[in-house]
């Protein structure tokens, strides 16, 4: 029987990411709702580590299990990195993703193209239940569009232009995201930490 792993969002789009992401480990991808966990954790980080840490730790008390959880968001140059660890949050608590989008770009109204400079950052933590932690962490850079572009992925996709490919996150098949993004990048060097687990735990 293999080991759980935990992955604690409630985030639909999230998890079937990481589903992806971490397909051919040695590990049955679990979420909360599979662990009968209906906890929410409070983000009261001021960085995205912070709040990675704080819900792996705390999914992994509750669950017993060894837990994936991390924290990601959207940083625009031109609004002093803003909405960072806000991001889920910047246009109001039951905000949709729409919602978000739209008052980024009024935020951004004025900007001219070449100053819309963003980057999409994610901060990965892995816990154990006995309080033994670790971080990874992955980033993506690109601009701002004008207006939401493309109808896959998730967030603030739809508005990130990422230039090596000439299109925006949203315009990505999955395939192609799960790649090139900060989730991506982060999620492979969780590999590594979870391979590595998983053999400690067979010795």
């Amino acid at each position: 029987m293999r080991p759980k792993l935990l992955i604690a969002t409630n985030n639909a789009g999230k998890l079937r990411e990481y589903r992806s992401l971490l397909e051919g480990m040695p590990f049955d991808l679990v979420s909360p709702a599979d662990a009968g966990i209906k906890a929410d954790v409070a983000e009261t980080g001021k960085t995205f580590e912070e709040n990675a840490r704080l819900k792996a730790l705390a999914f992994a008390s509750l669950s017993k299990l060894l837990t994936l959880a991390d924290d990601s968001g959207l940083e625009v140059d031109a609004l002093a990195s803003e909405p960072g660890v806000r991001s889920a949050r910047y246009a109001g608590e039951n905000a949709t993703d729409a919602d978000r989008i739209s008052y980024l770009l009024v935020k951004l109204k004025n900007v001219p193209r070449e100053k819309r400079s963003a980057r999409f950052r994610c901060v990965i933590a892995i816990a154990k239940p006995d309080g033994w932690i670790t971080t990874c962490e992955g980033e993506c850079a690109g601009y701002i569009t004008l207006e939401p572009r493309g109808t896959c992925g998730f967030g603030y996709d739809p508005v990130f232009y990422f230039p090596e490919l000439g299109k925006t996150m949203a315009e990505l098949v999955p395939e192609v995201k799960n790649r090139v993004s900060h989730r991506a990048r982060a999620a492979a060097k969780a590999r590594e930490i979870l391979l590595k687990i998983a053999r400690e735990s067979v010795i």
